[in-house]
């Protein structure tokens, strides 16, 4: 997602050398024009909001930390941020009242009572806030992350380490919603000292939220196979996607839990923070709380309270659960339920249930996220740099508006495959088996699978999580072969096409605004089934995906879509020289970049699918099609190198226009793909790696112009 927003601000690098074709600026002229009229309508008559909104962008902000619960992020400086409890619909708001609080208590008074965080609010003044953050330090390796508090004067060190359970080939605890915060307690002192961490949370992110009320709290126990774990229970109850959120802590010999059932986090917070000050314990007064009043919030807090000896050390553990099991979409049409009930049950109460499952095997997924990571982080080849990359950016497959669904039981195969995609045999059982699994383009670029760029992102899919990976080919091969003949015009052309064609692949499978899955497409900038570079990342991701699991029943069931796209490809290759050639636009996922004639990119990519092509085919034993594409394979690598290779590397495009000798580096993503699956030698073999030696000399770049050195486009690997 963010490689397309950041080369999209470098579109001016793709001119002519004559200037822009005057076809192209009154496109571009008129496009704002197309644009407010079409966001008008969406969000003035259709009351909702742009899938990628230019005139209310969310402010660029540093967003540090660690996210949690696939739901909920957490700012490294103490607050918890971006709230994403309806399906890929984010609200940027710190809510300041979600909060850890530590007291310590010795010899019968409190000796230190302060706010785990920086901030300083307008509300909740009560409190004590501003902790230094000179003495604090924040560590992150996905999907764990800790914070060490070294309390200033107090000779107490507390670490609170999250751990989310984000485990790879685990399909159960991965897909649950919940997170858990240990807090490791070192004292120092030559005494004894009572440590207590309250763990504040708010009903819902804020105010509008509320809407017209009904929320409510409660305290609950749950109790199983000895362990027991007691907290407060948080129901926020909108017409739509209700849900209820839990905190809580585990309760064991020596450790005491206590709660505050409500209270108001818009006022000064005076009378919780007095109650915790007095002696480390809050008062836990039973039974429910009142249900809220129109634009009313509320909120709760746990604490969990243990002796530390003098020089002693002592453990105590939160979890946060959300519990929203039924979802809508933003059209409203159709009731899904996410992947976790298929273990907790649907009805809204799992809160409990998932809090203590949390809190009793946390140990045993940061074992097997130990044994994933170690053998990587262990490795002294390897740069510090790239191990922290490799997992710290995997925070996108929770961050990225995700959602995890379960087919339906009663679903049939008709329900799924359109009136198209009956020769998908086994579409059913997978889905049915592993569920849809979905995430968006950019927090910002709303769009489900976004196909261009899941290409990239693909990888760890497919070696972390293969079925999910398998699962989100079959809901793009169903929209292959069925179509939406629905017309709309697009915005930078203006022209008016339909939404999707038959036997092409779709730009992404819906905006989570809409009814994702159902209706596919939702980017309207370009009509993408004239882009050159979605069917071959299918067909390269297909035999990919099959090189890495050995899957064949997959293999079977994509090979006629993979032959249907090969086909709707061949259609650009205009002068039969076994190579496609691009259209003068931006067609392919550089979506503000015009290319002319063959390319090293697109050029590539088509090779690569080529080559694959035959490699299914043999595996298939399908020998016609073997030989037809071994016969454009040998014509297309010739054109290749004939109209692209100057003897250094491989021109951006074949026009001859001044920006054409440019060097870009995703020419190497088809060779890339070959080298993944044992193909990139021999006859599949081209000289990719001589871009990076081009990169490598590239001197500085300005203005789109070329200076002391070659100009490089599209660093996206």
């Amino acid at each position: 997602g963010h490689t397309l927003e950041i080369n999209k601000g470098c579109w001016k690098s793709c001119c002519s050398r004559d200037g822009v074709a005057c076809s192209l600026v009154l496109q571009y002229f008129s496009f704002p024009y197309r644009y407010f009229r079409w966001w008008v309508k969406k969000t003035c008559i259709e009351k909702k909001t742009a899938f990628i909104d230019l005139l209310c962008a969310v402010p660029l902000q540093q967003i540090y930390g660690q996210p949690s619960l696939w739901t909920l992020g957490w700012y490294w400086w103490g607050v918890f941020c971006r709230w994403q409890l309806n399906p890929g619909l984010y609200h940027y708001k710190t809510v300041i009242a979600n909060q850890f609080t530590v007291c310590l208590w010795c010899k019968g008074q409190t000796i230190y009572q302060q706010v785990l965080s920086v901030e300083r609010p307008s509300s909740l003044q009560s409190w004590n806030w501003g902790y230094c953050g000179h003495y604090a330090f924040y560590h992150a390796l996905y999907p764990r992350a800790l914070l060490v508090y070294e309390l200033p004067g107090q000779q107490v060190v507390l670490t609170r380490r999250q751990v989310s359970p984000v485990i790879p080939h685990d399909y159960k605890d991965s897909s649950l919603p919940v997170g858990v915060f240990i807090w490791e307690v070192e004292n120092g002192r030559d005494e004894d000292v009572e440590v207590s961490i309250m763990f504040s949370l708010q009903n819902g992110p804020g105010a509008k939220a509320a809407g017209s009320g009904g929320h409510w709290n409660e305290p609950f126990t749950f109790h199983k196979d000895g362990q027991r774990v007691a907290g407060v229970l948080l129901h926020h109850c909108p017409p739509v996607n209700p849900f209820t959120l839990a905190i809580s802590a585990r309760e064991k010999a020596g450790t005491g839990v206590t709660h505050v059932t409500a209270f108001d986090p818009t006022g000064l917070g005076g009378e919780v923070w007095q109650d915790l000050l007095q002696d480390g314990r809050l008062d836990s007064p039973p039974g429910k709380s009142r249900l809220t009043e129109k634009g009313e919030v509320t909120a709760a807090a746990v604490c969990a309270s243990c002796r530390v000896p003098a020089h002693g050390h002592k453990t105590l553990e939160f979890a946060l659960a959300w519990d929203m099991p039924c979802v809508h979409f933003g059209s409203k049409e159709k009731l899904h339920l996410r992947r976790y009930t298929r273990f907790f049950g649907s009805k809204g109460d799992a809160a409990p249930a998932l809090s203590h499952y949390a809190l009793t095997h946390y140990e045993e997924w940061e074992k097997k996220i130990e044994a994933w990571q170690n053998p990587i982080l262990e490795n002294s080849q390897l740069p510090s740099w790239y191990k922290s990359a490799l997992f710290n950016e995997l925070y996108f497959l929770t961050d990225g508006g995700t959602i995890w669904m379960e087919v339906p039981p009663d679903c049939c195969a008709e329900d799924l495959q359109g009136p198209a995609g009956a020769g998908l045999s086994h579409l059913l059982p997978v889905l049915r088996e592993y569920g849809r699994f979905a995430y968006l383009e950019g927090q910002e670029y709303r769009m489900y699978n976004t196909y261009d760029v899941h290409f990239y992102a693909s990888f760890a899919l497919i070696m972390l999580w293969p079925k999910l990976q398998i699962s989100l080919q079959y809901d793009i091969a169903v929209t292959v072969v069925n179509e939406d003949v629905q017309p709309r015009q697009y915005l930078i052309c203006g022209q008016t096409a339909q939404v999707k064609m038959k036997n092409v692949v779709p730009h992404d499978t819906g905006d989570p605004g809409d009814e994702p899955w159902q209706r596919v497409n939702a980017y309207l900038m370009h009509n993408t089934a004239d882009w050159k570079d979605l069917n071959l990342k299918f067909v390269l991701q297909v035999y990919r995906d099959y090189y890495l699991t050995r899957d064949s029943l997959y293999l079977q069931d994509m090979w006629p879509v993979c032959q249907a796209v090969m086909e709707s490809e061949l259609k650009f290759d205009t002068d039969n020289d076994g190579l496609i050639e691009n259209s003068g636009f931006a067609d392919q996922t550089y979506d503000a970049w015009a290319v002319h004639g063959a390319s090293a990119y697109c050029g590539g990519l088509w090779l690569a699918a080529v080559c694959m092509m035959c490699k299914m085919a043999e595996v298939l034993g399908d020998t016609e099609i073997q030989q037809k594409y071994l016969d454009i394979l040998n014509k297309g690598k010739e054109a290749f190198e004939r109209m692209l290779w100057n003897g250094k590397y491989y021109n951006y495009d074949s026009s001859g226009s001044d920006t054409s000798s440019s060097i870009m580096s995703d020419q190497c993503a088809g060779q890339w793909f070959l080298g993944a699956c044992g193909l990139d030698r021999g006859d599949s073999e081209v000289r990719g790696g001589a871009a990076w030696c081009g990169c490598g000399k590239m001197g500085p770049v300005a203005g789109g112009k070329q200076q002391q050195g070659w100009h490089v486009l599209g660093v996206t690997l």
